[in-house]
């Protein structure tokens, strides 16, 4: 099965279910499916074949999710980027996925514009998705939507390559990670088990589409015959209004956005009753912000799900009213372990560590969601794929009911004064004081103590005084050790614009500091 069919078998089910909505613009299953299919004939028009990719820098859009159906049936690679990049990430990216087209919209003109300059890449075509300004050779989207369709389907497999996601390049140069059909077929499948999406559902297309996330989201709905509701630009105020308009069911978000939602000062006007099925993924979430979920929205099911770009199902967790912060048991298709963690070297699969310690999370390459090596990155595919199992980089531990915590990154975590400290475990305890907002603790080199660790704390309703917050921990049971020999009250901590904690700023002093 390819996407191209699972597709055109979910829009014969209910061709006039409602399947998009972008603001005012509304598309039936039938109206998506035909403008995709006009939108490929387009793109083959401008010479793009099976196997080629097609380099995306567009938000939430509708126009987005149809250029995604377009590159299915054509059989092209479907390669998003953060629309927010600048001209070097995209030039990289450019020459690295050897692209055959380029489509972007106002945003994202000016990057894209000197990337293919960089790369002396000027002739490659440019597809101008809204109200853009084009230049000579660019093409627009309306214009490429006047196309007649393909004549025939694409000669694609479940095994044929539909999707590249670039991870985030956090440490390095970002890598390309490849996609099978059978890959997202396979995932969307996990995400509607796990999550328990029903057919007709609605989900907040709020997680962007160039990350794993949001590609799942958008995928199972189209699955489902539900219905996208697409956010170009996260706001807070617009997202509480979409939920309560459109109905929403559903929504999985990173935690930072279930913050955002439930400390916005208008929310209890908004009703949110419709959310039934709500879920987290991409990092971890404090005990505080989990029990606060399930009394302020009230969901029949809350759900930590634990994946990655690369192998997307890990574990899930369905009862965090009784164990917040858990990551649960192994998905669909999947057993993990927990080895030896060694940022220096390279543990194998059978370096297993005893219930209870903690190490590096390994998962089976075995599952049919796992991708087969980073594109041309030889180097990063040794790394992380070694012996049949994809090693994470993410550190956990089984708790006495064998049941998974993710408790950080092994690059994060701190060693001071030869203890090991897992940032994690200290936000946890720091999250619960009432003077607290958001709290991020960093390793900072020290000539004592090796590193020391700092707490960078965006105070709570303009509250700050340190030597509180250090009784708090130690009245809350935190080692000495563990507690920081810092605080620094910052106006906003940073985050990735998918809302993931940027430690690294912190550590390279990118904060701005109050008082």
């Amino acid at each position: 099965m390819d996407l191209a069919t699972a597709f055109a078998l979910t829009v014969a089910r209910r061709p006039d279910a409602c399947a998009i909505i972008d603001g005012g613009k509304a598309l039936t299953f039938a109206q998506w499916h035909t403008e995709s299919l006009r939108v490929a004939g387009g793109l083959g028009r401008l010479g793009l074949a099976q196997g080629d990719r097609l380099l995306v820098l567009l938000k939430n859009r509708y126009e987005t999710t149809v250029l995604y159906w377009a590159c299915q049936s054509l059989g092209v690679v479907f390669t998003p980027l953060n629309w927010r990049a600048r001209a070097a990430e995209v030039a990289f990216c450019l020459e690295d996925s050897d692209a055959k087209a380029v489509a972007f919209e106002e945003v994202s003109t000016d990057s894209v514009r000197e990337a293919l300059a960089r790369c002396g890449r000027e002739g490659v075509p440019r597809i101008v998705v809204g109200a853009g300004r084009s230049e000579a050779g660019e093409m627009s989207y309306a214009g490429l939507a006047e196309s007649a369709p393909p004549s025939k389907p694409a000669g694609v497999n479940e095994h044929s390559t539909c999707l590249m996601l670039y991870t985030s390049g956090t440490t390095g140069r970002p890598k390309g990670v490849p996609r099978t059909h059978r890959n997202e077929l396979s995932a969307a499948i996990s995400q509607i088990a796990h999550n328990r999406y029903l057919f007709g559902d609605s989900a907040l297309g709020v997680m962007p589409l160039y990350h794993t996330m949001g590609m799942r989201v958008l995928l199972s709905m189209a699955l489902l015959n539900g219905k996208f509701v697409c956010v170009p630009t996260y706001d807070t105020e617009q997202v509480l209004g979409l939920i309560e308009s459109e109905r929403v069911t559903t929504m999985f978000l990173v935690p930072t956005l279930y913050f955002d939602i439930l400390r916005h000062p208008r929310r209890s006007t908004f009703d949110l009753s419709s959310l039934a099925r709500i879920g987290y993924a991409g990092m971890t979430m404090t005990n505080a912000l989990s029990e606060e979920c399930l009394a302020e929205l009230r969901p029949a099911l809350f759900i930590n799900y634990y994946g990655s770009s690369e192998v997307y199902t890990l574990s899930f967790c369905d009862h965090l009213d009784i164990k917040p912060g858990c990551a649960g048991r192994p998905g669909l298709n999947q057993t993990l372990r927990i080895v030896r963690a060694d940022p220096d070297g390279k543990p194998m699969p059978d370096d297993v560590i005893p219930h209870g310690d903690t190490g590096e999370i390994i998962a089976s390459l075995s599952s049919p969601e796992a991708f087969a090596g980073y594109w041309q990155r030889p180097d990063a595919t040794a790394k992380a794929l070694r012996g049949g199992w994809y090693f994470t980089g993410d550190l956990g531990r089984l708790d006495e009911d064998g049941e998974l915590y993710v408790v950080g990154r092994v690059d994060d975590m701190v060693i001071t004064g030869g203890e090991n400290v897992y940032p994690e475990e200290v936000e946890n305890v720091l999250a619960r004081a009432p003077s607290v907002g958001r709290v991020a603790i960093v390793g900072i080199p020290d000539d004592r103590w090796g590193h020391k660790l700092v707490a960078f704390v965006e105070p709570a309703q303009g509250q700050q005084n340190a030597d509180a917050l250090n009784a708090y921990c130690r009245a809350a049971g935190l080692a000495s050790f563990k507690c920081p020999k810092e605080y620094v009250f910052v106006e906003r901590i940073p985050h990735s614009p998918v809302g993931k904690l940027l430690r690294r700023e912190l550590r390279a002093g990118n904060y701005r500091r109050l008082g």
